[in-house]
C-alpha cells in the first residue's frame, strides 16, 4: 500500500508547499508550515461558492442601506460586545483558554434566546447528557433548546435545514470535519472548509451562528487566519481561570464597534454581568499608598477606572523593567522621558508596573498615570485621596490630549474622585462639580504639580 502523499500547509494563509521550509513562500511568515495529507482533487460540482448571495452590479449611491435588525441575547454585557445583540445571518467566532467559560456563556445565551427564537446547540466535545448536566447546574430550564451531539459537517447542515433555527452554536469548529476532505478534524483544510460551509449556510438561511474556536498556547485562535476573515465578529475571552472575573473583548465586528468589552463574574449559577466594572480594577486601600495612581481608560465606548501600581526599588548592575498589563517597551521609553525632561532618574532602580485586576491597557493615554505612580513610589509618598490622571506623553516631554476626555472626567466625578491631572487640551470649559482639574502641558509641569499636592 503506497504511502499517502503529504504537503505542508501554512497555518497563517493556508498556502501549500511540497516540502518544509522555514518561511512560508506565500505570506512570508516564519515557522508556520505544518505537514498535512494531500487532498484528492474534488469532483463535486459547485463545491466552491460565494459566501454571500450574488447581486447584480449597482451604483453605490442607489443601493438602499438600512440598519441591521438586532435581537438582544438577554445578557446585557454580551449584547454590549456584539453591538446590541445578534444579527440575522451574522457569524460570530469566540475563542479563549480552556475552562474560561465559553460554553457556559453560550449555553446561557441559547437558553435566554430560546424564549423568543428557535435555537440549536451543536456540541462536538460533549455528549447531550453532559450538556444537560451543565444546564441543570446553571439552573437553566432548557425547555425550548434543541441539542445535537455531532461532528460530521454534512449531518450538522442537514439538521440545520430540518430544524430551521434562528440561532445556532457550534462548539467547537475544531471538532467538525467534512467527508469531502480526508484530513483529520482540526487541520487547516478542515477548519477552513467547515467554517466556509457553515458561514454560507448562515448567510443563505438567515441563521445567526456562533463558532467556538480553540486557542494556541500563545493565546491566538487555532487554525488558519482566514477563519477570522470569513466571520463577521471575533470575540476573545480573557482573564485568569483562577480569578472569578472574565472579560469578553471584540477584536472585529462588522456590525458594531471594536474594542468593546463585557465584564462577567463567574458564579455557581454561571457567568453574571458586572454593571460597575470599575469596582473590580480599583483596590480598596483604607489610606492612600505610595506608587498607586488611578487611570481613566476607554474600552470601546465605556470609560473604566483602573488602578496603576508602580514599585521602584534599588536594583543591581542590571536593573529590571517589568510591566504587567502594559507594554514593556513603552515603560522603558517613559522612564527615559521622565529622566530627560523632568530630571527624575531611575537608571539604577528596578521598576515594576502593574494594572490591577488583570486588565490589559493598550492606549497611550495611560502614560501620565504610569509616570505619576512611578514618581509616587520613588519618593515614597502617596498621591492625594481621590486622585486620577490620564494623558499621552511624547518623547519631547509634552502631554498630549486623550480622546473623549470629557466622558472620562464625568465618570471619575460620578465615582467620587476629586483631583485630576489631565492634558491642557482635555480641560473642560465648564467646571465639573466635585472635581478639581489641573491641566498640564509638559511632564515637568506635572511632576512639579505633584510636589505641591502633598
Amino acid at each position: 500500500m503506497s504511502k499517502p502523499k503529504t504537503v505542508y500547509t501554512c497555518s497563517e494563509c493556508g498556502g501549500t508547499s511540497p516540502r518544509w521550509m522555514g518561511q512560508c513562500p506565500h505570506c512570508k511568515a516564519w515557522n508556520t508550515l505544518e505537514e498535512t495529507v494531500a487532498e484528492a482533487p474534488a469532483t463535486g460540482k459547485n463545491r466552491f461558492q460565494a459566501l454571500a448571495q450574488s447581486q447584480p452590479v449597482a451604483t453605490l449611491s442607489e443601493i438602499e442601506a438600512g440598519d441591521v435588525a438586532r435581537t438582544p441575547t438577554g445578557i446585557e454585557e454580551l449584547d454590549r460586545v456584539l453591538g446590541g445583540g445578534i444579527v440575522e445571518g451574522g457569524v460570530v467566532l469566540i475563542g479563549g483558554d480552556p475552562g474560561i467559560g465559553k460554553s457556559t456563556l453560550l449555553l446561557q445565551a441559547v437558553d435566554a434566546l430560546s424564549r423568543q427564537l428557535p435555537v440549536l446547540y451543536v456540541t462536538g466535545e460533549e455528549s447531550t447528557a453532559q450538556v444537560a448536566l451543565r444546564a441543570q447546574r446553571l439552573d437553566l430550564s432548557g425547555a425550548a433548546v434543541r441539542v445535537l451531539a455531532e461532528i460530521n459537517l454534512e449531518k450538522i447542515l442537514a439538521t440545520i435545514a430540518a430544524e430551521q433555527p434562528a440561532f445556532c452554536v457550534i462548539d467547537s469548529i475544531q471538532t467538525v470535519y467534512s467527508e469531502q476532505l480526508s484530513s483529520a478534524p482540526g487541520s487547516v483544510a478542515q477548519v477552513r472548509e467547515c467554517a466556509a460551509q457553515l458561514t454560507r449556510t448562515a448567510k443563505a438561511g438567515g441563521c445567526a451562528m456562533v463558532l467556538v474556536g480553540h486557542v494556541t498556547k500563545e493565546g491566538a485562535l487555532a487554525g488558519p487566519r482566514v477563519l477570522e476573515h470569513i466571520v463577521d465578529t471575533v470575540l476573545y475571552f480573557e482573564g485568569d481561570t483562577h480569578s472569578s472575573f472574565r472579560l469578553v473583548r471584540a477584536f472585529k465586528n462588522r456590525f458594531g464597534a471594536v474594542n468593546e468589552i463585557g465584564v462577567f463574574a463567574m458564579t455557581e449559577r454561571g457567568l453574571r454581568g458586572v454593571s460597575n466594572p470599575s469596582a473590580i480594577f480599583l483596590s480598596t486601600h483604607s489610606e492612600p499608598v505610595p506608587g498607586s495612581c488611578v487611570l481613566v481608560t476607554l474600552e470601546g465606548t465605556r470609560p473604566l477606572l483602573v488602578e496603576i501600581q508602580a514599585l521602584v526599588d534599588a536594583g543591581g548592575p542590571s536593573p529590571r523593567r517589568l510591566s504587567v498589563g502594559l507594554e514593556r517597551d513603552r515603560l522603558a521609553m517613559l522612564l527615559a522621558v521622565l529622566h530627560r525632561h523632568a530630571g527624575v532618574a531611575c537608571a539604577d532602580q528596578d521598576v515594576f508596573v502593574n494594572a490591577v485586576g488583570g486588565v490589559r491597557i493598550s492606549e497611550p493615554a495611560a502614560d501620565l498615570a504610569v509616570l505619576m505612580a512611578i514618581q509616587s513610589s520613588l519618593r515614597g509618598k502617596p498621591l492625594p485621596r481621590g486622585f486620577i490622571a490620564f494623558g499621552e506623553v511624547g518623547l519631547a516631554g509634552e502631554v498630549r490630549p486623550a480622546p473623549r476626555g470629557q466622558e472620562r472626567l464625568k465618570e471619575a466625578a460620578k465615582l467620587g474622585f476629586s483631583v485630576a491631572v489631565v492634558p491642557k487640551a482635555n480641560a473642560p470649559k465648564k467646571p465639573i462639580e466635585g472635581l478639581t482639574i489641573h491641566p498640564v502641558e509638559r511632564i515637568d509641569e506635572a511632576i512639579a504639580l505633584l510636589r505641591t499636592l502633598d
